[in-house]
């Protein structure tokens, strides 16, 4: 009997820590898938912060290096700079990276560093109980917005890969869902695509992935699938934001010509 689908290699066998129904699970899969179709697993550093993604340094075979809160990109950037020839990526959470790391990612991506960011957005905080997120949406209800969220008081959500598409310094912003078997297809064709930008030199790749927090959001698992549907793909359109060599890339060739 042939083998149609087993585990890759590049993903550990061990048992998970995630809640039930949480989507994690599948975009842990994707990156391994892709690190095991490139072949870069044995020159793979990953760089995993605090959050739910805290324990992803467990999933992953190759390399992983565990950051401070919000600093997997500085982190990743001297790992890149002092290993070139390394494929390096962070795997980082909304409250992570989108809150006490917005300062990291904004600059990594201005400076054009050549590194690949895979960022779970799950609108909420999910390992320290519930909080509002820096991506929260308008009316959504956490264990400190229990009216809901309120633009006039507590602001409105960022969208990362809408404000890192403006800088000159990226070469891929995309963001992606694993809603639906045809979502999860799409998300790792793009996850793949931005570990091929930095193996090609291109620049700073981020890649937004839409994920569910059942256990915070109070759903079902199914429930929640249902949530990210009807109320944050509308508020977080999918698409590609920005898909060209960085600038930094770009003056880089043209010195070398």
């Amino acid at each position: 009997m042939s083998i149609v689908f087993d585990r890759p290699h590049a993903l550990c066998d061990i048992p998970t820590h995630y809640c039930p129904g949480c989507t994690h699970g599948i975009i842990h899969r994707l990156v391994a898938e892709v690190i095991d179709e490139l072949g870069i697993e044995g020159k793979t550093i990953g760089v995993s912060p605090v959050g739910c993604s805290v324990l992803s340094y467990e999933y992953f075979s190759c390399d992983m290096i565990e950051a401070p809160h919000g600093r997997a990109p500085a982190v990743a950037t001297g790992v890149k700079r002092a290993l070139p020839e390394s494929v390096v990526f962070t795997y980082q959470g909304d409250g992570d990276l989108a809150a006490i790391g917005t300062c990291e990612t904004v600059h990594a991506a201005a400076r054009g560093e050549n590194i690949t960011i895979i960022f779970v957005n799950n609108t909420i905080y999910g390992m320290t109980g519930g909080q509002m997120a820096p991506t929260t949406i308008p009316g959504q209800v956490t264990q400190t917005t229990p009216y809901g969220r309120d633009p006039k008081v507590q602001g409105y959500p960022v969208k990362v890969c809408e404000m890192l598409s403006q800088l000159d310094g990226t070469a891929l912003a995309a963001r992606v869902s694993v809603d639906s078997p045809a979502n999860i297809r799409k998300a790792k064709a793009m996850i793949k695509k931005a570990f091929e930008n930095q193996i090609q030199g291109n620049g700073f790749s981020i890649v937004e992935v839409l994920s569910t927090c059942p256990t915070n959001w109070g759903m079902t698992p199914t429930e929640a699938l249902e949530r990210l549907r009807k109320e944050m793909i509308p508020y977080f359109p999918l698409g590609t934001y920005k898909d060209s060599p960085s600038m930094k890339t770009e003056e880089n060739t043209a010195e070398r010509n």
